[in-house]
């Protein structure tokens, strides 16, 4: 019997359970169905996810012994902020409910893993490339995004679902990090553009501080001349006590680990930042619909006083690197920020 999931419903059942997620009229009853809906249509990615982020380890440390790769499935949270936030996307067209990402060492190394796939024979057809570190969002975000078309010429029960690979260095995942437990204290979407003009403006900001230090493109609509930029931030983060605030955030909340965590397939991360605890689960890789499950449970549970997620990494001790956000884990971007104030860009 196959652990993986299979899917249960219709592309059109799929997109009006989307519909509905984003209805704020439809009663209790209606939404319950279409999560269950939802979930099935996130679980069945799980298959060729777990086929990905095993190329995408190879590949990675092929170039960089000590890349991080790790994989999730998209939150509830997230998939309701986008199907708001555009309103003609359906469920089914999301590029991103299955994910892997892979954190190297520096940008020309991220540069050689995406040359790596460009010029390789894998079978899956590549949907999308989105190069921001060439052209960096206005938000400051950076990396590279490959979207790839699953295709399996034994069984083809998953052929067609879209995975994305996020391609990141060091200095650029500390940068998401860092926006997005911001945005868990702050209660904003700052990821998605949505919150305190303030801290939008400092992250467009350390986007540009950060492809200096890489050589890369800047943000747009962000100082050209160094001197003007490290200005800007310099006030900006006086006005925010942006350093002291980041410090604060990145206090790190009560662990509560399943003794059965080590050496486990996939693991649910439960932050409850009003009682500033993590709780961490993992599940043997036959267990996937139970994880599954309980993730969706977590996340009704967690909608009000903080977050969940459903990942897969290569060990208990990577899960902090791959996702110090659930630890709040400001370090590095706090340290990039003091080297950017101190003259690291003049």
């Amino acid at each position: 019997m196959s652990r993986w999931a299979k899917p249960e419903y219709s592309k059109k059942q799929v997109n009006r359970a989307g519909s509905v997620l984003t209805d704020l009229s439809i009663p209790n009853e209606g939404l319950d169905h279409a999560l269950t809906v939802i979930n099935n249509f996130r679980a069945i990615h799980n298959h060729p996810l777990n086929t990905f982020q095993t190329t995408l380890r190879m590949k990675g440390r092929h170039i960089d012994p000590n890349v991080l790769v790790a994989q999730r499935i998209k939150r509830l949270s997230s998939i309701f902020l986008k199907l708001s936030r555009f309103p003609t996307m359906t469920l089914s067209q999301m590029q991103d409910i299955g994910g892997c990402r892979a954190i190297m060492a520096s940008v020309e190394d991220v540069n050689l893993l995406v040359h790596s796939y460009i010029n390789s024979n894998i079978k899956h057809k590549l949907h999308t490339l989105d190069n921001y570190m060439l052209e960096p969002k206005e938000t400051g975000y950076r990396g590279v995004h490959l979207i790839y078309l699953y295709y399996s010429d034994k069984i083809d029960t998953y052929n067609s679902l879209k995975i994305e690979m996020q391609l990141r260095s060091q200095f650029q995942h500390a940068w998401a990090t860092a926006v997005e437990i911001v945005g868990i204290f702050t209660k904003h979407a700052l990821k998605s553009s949505q919150g305190d003009e303030d801290w939008l403006r400092f992250f467009a900001l350390m986007g540009s501080a950060i492809a200096l230090l890489e050589g890369t493109p800047l943000v747009p609509g962000t100082p050209h001349d160094p001197f003007d930029l490290l200005n800007e931030l310099h006030a900006l983060s006086n006005r925010l006590d942006a350093v002291n605030r980041l410090r604060a955030y990145g206090t790190a909340p009560d662990i509560l680990e399943d003794p059965a965590t080590k050496g486990q397939h996939f693991f649910l991360l439960e932050l409850d930042v009003a009682e500033n605890k993590l709780k961490v689960k993992g599940y043997k890789a036959g267990d996937i619909e139970l994880a599954s499950t309980e993730y969706l449970e977590a996340e009704k549970r967690l909608s009000k006083t903080g977050d969940a997620v459903l990942v897969s990494v290569g060990s208990i001790a990577a899960l902090r690197r791959a996702y110090p956000n659930y630890y709040l884990d400001t370090d590095v971007f706090v340290q990039v920020v003091e080297d950017v104030l101190n003259g690291a860009i003049g």
